[in-house]
């Protein structure tokens, strides 16, 4: 069964992230309240952190961040993220320290 985090759509996967902005350093901290938490250096100012965001799961899912879309909290902590070209195991196994 799927994290409540993680939802399968037709060209990918759509994750549901809680960003912690200015943290000592960027990283995926795990589950938080049914949503992924992930830690931001960058700080929210100017689309900053969202752009920090989009660059880090573009490289952790080894993506070009074009196929990485913020579709909703753009000025948000809790925000949906669509990754397009990547199936839901994939980020699964991505996350939990897998393959």
């Amino acid at each position: 069964m799927a994290p409540p985090w993680l939802k399968a759509v037709p060209d990918g996967v759509e994750l549901a992230v809680l960003v912690q902005p200015r943290a000592s350093r960027t990283r995926v901290v795990g589950e938080h309240d049914g949503l992924l938490k992930i830690q931001l250096a960058a700080p929210p100012v100017d689309g900053e952190a969202n752009a920090a965001l989009v660059e880090f799961l573009a490289k952790l899912f080894g993506v070009p961040r074009r196929q990485v879309e913020l579709l909703a909290g753009d000025a948000s902590r809790r925000k949906r993220i669509v990754l397009r070209g990547v199936a839901a195991t994939t980020v699964e196994a991505v996350i939990s320290g897998g393959p």
